[in-house]
């Protein structure tokens, strides 16, 4: 059986880039959204798991790494079944993460309403994202689906900062860009 603490990991390809993902006995422990490289991705999880090594997936990970590659083909794809381990994790962080998970495909969120949601005061928006800042499992956890105040993007810590995650948004059908005008006046 294989140490809770060791890692496996795998890196795989899809429309988007270069993914990577690692797992241990219990669970997936972290993923890493696409870079443009295969080098790169494996750079970046090996910064998060210096001690992970390259393995074959368990059924739940191949599950995982299928339903990546449909994700970013722009199929609609539920990532809340997956088991995650994600260690010691403060309670009021575990609960802002199962939150954040309940946002689905196509749906946003922002930093106070999950808060509202957890029923913290609105100073805690600021503590939901610095959670979603750190999320070792983006995507997963959907943390490209939670916006700052008044549905703006916000900050994105994943590689291609804000502009990713308006990409992934707009897989999902959601475009943050204003409207055009209704009306566009005469011009003399």
């Amino acid at each position: 059986m294989m140490d809770r603490r060791a890692h496996c990991y795998l890196i795989f390809e899809t429309a988007a880039g270069f993914c990577s993902i690692a797992w241990n006995s219990v669970a997936i422990t972290r993923f890493q959204l696409p870079l443009r490289t295969a080098e790169a991705a494996d750079r970046a999880l090996l910064r998060r798991a210096p001690d992970a090594k390259p393995g074959a997936p368990t059924p739940e990970v191949a599950g995982a790494v299928a339903a990546v590659k449909r994700y970013f083909e722009g199929e609609e794809t539920d990532f809340s079944g997956f088991t995650l381990d994600l260690g010691e994790l403060d309670p009021f962080l575990a609960r802002i993460y199962e939150a954040a998970r309940r946002v689905a495909w196509g749906h946003t969120t922002t930093y106070g309403a999950l808060a509202k949601e957890l029923s913290a005061g609105p100073e805690a928006a600021r503590d939901v994202g610095q959670a979603m800042a750190r999320n070792p499992v983006a995507l997963i956890i959907p943390c490209h689906r939670v916006l700052a105040a008044g549905g703006k993007i916000g900050g994105f810590s994943a590689p291609g900062g804000s502009a990713a995650k308006k990409r992934m948004l707009a897989l999902e059908g959601v475009h943050l860009e204003p409207p055009p005008p209704a009306q566009q006046s005469f011009q003399f």
